[in-house]
């Protein structure tokens, strides 16, 4: 608990150039609240309680309520903050597609970096791991642990795992059905720990975050084409879901983006070389994808990929966490919504990076990004590890959304 005093001893730390994370982050909780309206949120806030001195960073507050005293500390820390936003965030670019505001890619930017907190207490959950064999028969059934840590987004959770560093083929071979040109040519990339949301990101995690304030790009607090609050948020453009990263970010003190491409696919892989990582091939059992042949503009995407039977098709999102997960705990690498990643689309890999960070385009003007993992409308050679699609950053789709990355130094 911090007291009003304990806070405006803070207050004095960072006016006097102190840039504490920890301080910057009770700071950022304390000023949840806006004049003359009641806020209701299950994150920390401060709360008057009677006696004097005995002002708390509690659950709710009533600002028509506060003595004036701390309503001059509320109007210090929203000051302070102000004034270390402007450094800490970079400045609007213009996008030379739409000529309007757009992101300056800090994927592998140290300035964002700077602001990191360590992630809280880490635990453990057990899941369970299935291989099929190209039939679509398991095969072999693995009972496995990992790590992963929360947080908390009012009345919901972000569940982020652990992901180890590690090296891996990055893209598919010649002899990958399906396979096309610009997934090759295969090359080793090294990776370094991160931590990835265990499920695309929600919509109602996505409400949580949207409801703060904006740092670059407003945010439609229900973009999604299928309601519900644990379906994916989708029809999220490359744009909102970067804002959803700052706006994280900037709420807990820990470094939030999406992921660069070589971290998606390491991550889908969790070290199987198949093209999925449940094995040769997968099943509508197994994942939220188009299990049916559909025409599509005169060529006929099959719903098989190998020997397995047809499926379904479902022809909509389905609750995250609905199908098992791959060997790293993560759910829904296979279809359901298309993912944004931060790199920009190249033809192939030729000149692709080498130590997992992204690929940008500084000297292209192409907007286009890259989204993996295929979606609920995919066929399944789409929805294969190796898969790559791109659009551009401005498109909204109902196939499309995204989870995120936590790193820190």
């Amino acid at each position: 608990m911090t007291t009003l005093k304990e806070l405006n001893t803070i207050i004095d730390r960072v006016l006097a150039g102190g840039r504490d994370k920890k301080d910057i982050v009770i700071l950022r909780r304390c000023l949840k609240m806006s004049d003359n309206r009641e806020v209701k949120q299950s994150a920390k806030y401060i709360v008057n309680v009677p006696g004097g001195e005995n002002i708390y960073i509690g659950d709710q507050i009533n600002h028509q309520c506060i003595d004036d005293e701390t309503k001059l500390s509320l109007q210090k820390i929203e000051q302070i903050l102000q004034k270390i936003d402007e450094k800490l965030f970079l400045s609007p670019s213009v996008s030379p597609q739409t000529n309007s505001e757009s992101f300056v890619d800090t994927t592998n930017s140290k300035t964002q970096s700077s602001l990191t907190l360590p992630p809280p207490s880490i635990k453990t959950f057990d899941f369970e791991v299935i291989t099929v064999d190209i039939y679509g028969r398991e095969t072999k059934l693995l009972r496995k642990e990992a790590e992963f840590f929360i947080e908390n987004l009012n009345y919901g959770v972000l569940e982020m795992v652990s992901i180890p560093g590690g090296k891996f083929n990055m893209g598919a071979s010649k002899d990958e059905e399906a396979s096309r040109d610009d997934e090759r040519p295969q090359h080793l990339v090294s990776i370094q720990p991160f931590f990835f949301a265990r499920y695309p990101i929600t919509q109602a995690q996505w409400r949580v975050i949207a409801n703060l304030p904006k740092v670059k790009h407003d945010l439609d607090l229900e973009p999604s084409r299928f309601k519900g609050d644990n379906l994916p948020v989708e029809r999220v453009c490359w744009y909102s879901a970067s804002e959803f990263c700052e706006r994280l970010s900037r709420e807990t003190g820990r470094t939030y983006r999406l992921p660069s491409e070589a971290e998606w696919e390491y991550a889908c892989r969790s070290k199987e070389a198949t093209p999925f990582h449940y094995g040769k091939t997968i099943t509508t059992s197994l994942a939220n994808y188009c299990g049916q042949d559909q025409e599509n503009n005169g060529r006929l995407d099959k719903g098989t990929y190998s020997c397995e039977p047809g499926g379904i098709y479902r022809q909509q999102t389905t609750e995250v966490g609905s199908f098992p997960a791959n060997a790293f705990g993560l759910c829904d690498m296979h279809g359901l919504v298309w993912e944004w990643c931060t790199d920009y689309e190249h033809d192939d890999y030729q000149g692709a990076p080498s130590d997992g960070t992204s690929w940008l385009n500084e000297q292209n003007s192409s907007e286009y990004r890259v989204l993996r993992g295929g979606s609920w409308h995919s066929p399944p050679h789409l929805c294969r590890s190796a898969s790559r699609l791109s659009e551009d950053a401005d498109i909204t789709d109902s196939r499309f959304g995204f989870r995120v990355v936590c790193s820190w130094e």
